[in-house]
């Protein structure tokens, strides 16, 4: 670790990374035995107080709370409070405007038989009859679209946890509401808006979920 550290600062000895230790800027786990065991990310945190110390010669302070600001998730300043990140990176999965696209206006949307939706979700029929009695899977005339797909899969999953198709239907009542929002805006016809709000409303719907979530 020591060696690492000379390599980019010179001065930096065994007593200067204790006294970084005692004034709480650095922990590293110990051994059984006493034993330091200094992580990768100690190092890290090492190089950032060096240079803090040598590039801007900030006080041993400052540099703490800039260390609490990075372990709280957000961005020291150079000068005035820590700010939050401008964005944070978008959870790989969530949806954006093109996948709530208007099939008909520029493609062949999907129309399957009940049969066909059933072999493709591989769900039974008394899974799907409980989907349709509960408004969870509606057909359009005789035939079901691609959502019905993924709806039904869901479900099917959501059951081994022992959810059942009347236990969903807030989601549907959910959807139902975050469509009405979106009416509002667009009125009840589709828009070039509708996309992306409806990309927005799951967004946030997804974000809310994760921030109710426990702790680990």
């Amino acid at each position: 670790m020591l060696q690492l550290l000379q390599a980019e600062f010179a001065d930096v000895t065994i007593s200067k990374i204790r006294f970084l230790e005692a004034e709480g800027l650095v922990t590293p786990a110990r051994t059984a035995s006493g034993y330091r065991k200094f992580s990768a990310a100690d190092v890290e945190r090492l190089r950032y107080v060096l240079t803090a110390q040598r590039d801007q010669y900030l006080p041993l302070k400052v540099i703490k709370e800039h260390l609490g600001a990075i372990d709280r998730g957000l961005h020291p300043a150079a000068a005035g409070p820590p700010v939050a990140p401008s964005s944070l990176p978008q959870t790989p999965g969530q949806p954006v405007a093109e996948d709530f696209a208007d099939f008909g206006a520029s493609g062949t949307e999907l129309r399957l038989t009940r049969d066909e939706l059933r072999a493709a979700a591989g769900v039974s029929s008394e899974l799907l009859g409980e989907l349709e009695s509960h408004g969870l899977v509606v057909a359009s005339g005789n035939h079901y679209t691609g959502d019905a797909i993924v709806i039904a899969q869901v479900a099917a999953e959501l059951a081994g946890y022992g959810l059942e198709p009347r236990h969903l239907r807030a989601f549907r009542t959910a959807a139902d509401r975050e469509v009405g929002l979106i009416e509002q805006v667009t009125g009840p016809r589709r828009t070039d808006q509708t996309a992306e709000l409806a990309a927005l409303t799951v967004r946030l719907h997804t974000a809310l979920v994760r921030s109710r979530l426990p702790r680990p």
